[in-house]
C-alpha cells in the first residue's frame, strides 16, 4: 500500500544550497506506464546544482516547487496500469524526475533491473556518469580498439568511467587531472597522466585519435590542435567549432544523447562483475544535501557523489 507522506527535498526558488528544503510531502501514486520506486540512492550531478542556481533557465524552465535529481536506484514499491516486466520488490535503477526523495515515479521504459551483485550505491552512478561516458565514447564517438584517446577531467564523475571504458575497449588512454589524482587516474587504466596544474597538455601530446572533453572553455579550444586528421572530438559541455573542425579535417560534436537501455544493461554487468569500478567520492544522507551540492560545485572530486536515501543500503 502506498504511503501517504514521504521525506523529499523541495526547491521553491533559484539560489544557493540553502534553497534545498527537506520537507514532508504527499507520496505520489503511479499512473499508467509508471512505477513507484522506493529510492535507496540518488546521484548528485552537476546539472542538479546548475538547475538550482538558474543557470539552465534559458534552456528549459522548472515549475516551483520541484524535487531535484534524476539518477537513482531503489526497489519497486508499486506498479501502475499496463506495466509489464516489473513487480513489487525488484531492485532497479534508472532515470526519473525528482529523485531526492524517499519515493519517486519513473516511467517503466526508463527502468533497468539490477544485476544480483550490483549495489544500490553503484547503480545510482550509472545513468548520471557511466551512461554519459559510454554514450560519448561508443555511440557518439565510435571509439575503436587501438586508438589513442585523451580524456580531460579523467578523475571526475564521467571521466573516471570514460578512462575505464576506453581501456576496456583496448584504447591507449591519456588522462588529464590535478596533482592529487595522478596515481588514481593511473589506477583506472590511463597509461599516461598529465597534471594540468603544471603542464599544458597541448605541449606534450599530439596525433590523438579521440578527445573526450568534460571541461569546456579553454581546454576545448586547445584540444583541436592535438587531434590528428580524421580524428574525433566529443565535448560534454559545448558544441565544437564547425569551422575549426572543417579546417583541421577532424570530426566532432557535443554529446547530447543518453545511452540506450541495452547499453545500461552492459554497464551494470561490467560493474557487477568488477570489470569496471563505480568510483564514489562521497556518500551523504538526505539531510546533508546542502553539503553534497557544495562538494559537487567545487568540480574537484573523484567519481560520483551519492545521496543515501534509505538506511537499508
Amino acid at each position: 500500500m502506498t504511503l501517504k507522506m514521504m521525506k523529499a527535498i523541495q526547491v521553491y526558488e533559484y539560489g544557493g544550497p540553502e534553497v534545498l528544503k527537506l520537507e514532508s510531502i504527499q507520496c505520489p501514486d503511479p499512473q499508467e506506464g509508471e512505477v513507484l520506486i522506493r529510492v535507496f540512492a540518488a546521484g548528485v550531478l552537476p546539472i542538479d546544482w546548475k538547475i538550482r542556481k538558474g543557470m539552465t533557465k534559458n534552456i528549459f524552465t522548472v515549475q516551483f516547487p520541484y524535487i531535484p535529481g534524476t539518477s537513482f536506484s531503489g526497489v519497486v514499491e508499486k506498479v501502475g496500469r499496463d506495466v509489464t516486466g516489473f513487480q513489487e520488490g525488484q531492485f532497479v535503477f534508472g532515470r526519473a524526475k525528482g529523485t531526492y526523495a524517499e519515493y519517486t515515479i519513473a516511467s517503466a521504459d526508463n527502468l533497468i533491473q539490477m544485476p544480483e551483485k550490483l549495489t544500490f550505491t553503484e547503480a545510482a552512478t550509472i545513468t548520471g556518469g557511466a551512461a554519459t561516458a559510454y554514450n560519448a565514447l561508443f555511440n557518439e564517438g565510435e571509439l575503436k580498439t587501438g586508438q589513442k584517446v585523451l580524456i580531460h577531467g579523467a578523475a571526475g564523475g564521467v571521466g573516471s568511467f570514460a578512462t575505464q571504458f576506453a581501456r576496456w575497449k583496448g584504447a591507449n588512454v591519456i588522462g588529464t587531472t590535478s596533482t592529487s589524482n595522478i596515481e588514481f587516474v593511473h589506477s583506472l587504466g590511463a597509461e599516461k597522466v598529465i597534471d594540468y596544474t603544471c603542464t599544458h597538455f597541448d605541449n606534450v601530446v599530439k596525433d590523438i585519435d579521440f578527445v573526450l572533453d568534460t571541461v569546456g572553455g579553454d581546454v576545448l579550444n586547445r584540444s583541436y590542435s592535438v587531434i590528428k586528421k580524421g580524428g574525433t572530438l566529443i565535448s560534454l559541455l559545448e558544441q565544437p567549432s564547425l569551422d575549426k573542425m572543417k579546417k583541421l579535417g577532424i570530426n566532432g560534436k557535443r554529446n547530447s544523447g543518453f545511452a540506450f537501455n541495452e547499453d545500461l544493461k552492459i554497464i551494470a554487468e561490467l560493474i557487477a562483475n568488477k570489470k569496471i569500478k563505480a568510483v564514489v567520492d562521497n556518500i551523504y544522507p538526505l539531510t546533508n544535501v546542502h553539503q553534497a551540492h557544495r562538494k559537487s560545485e567545487t568540480g574537484h572530486g573523484r567519481g560520483r557523489i551519492v545521496l543515501q536515501i534509505s538506511d537499508s543500503m
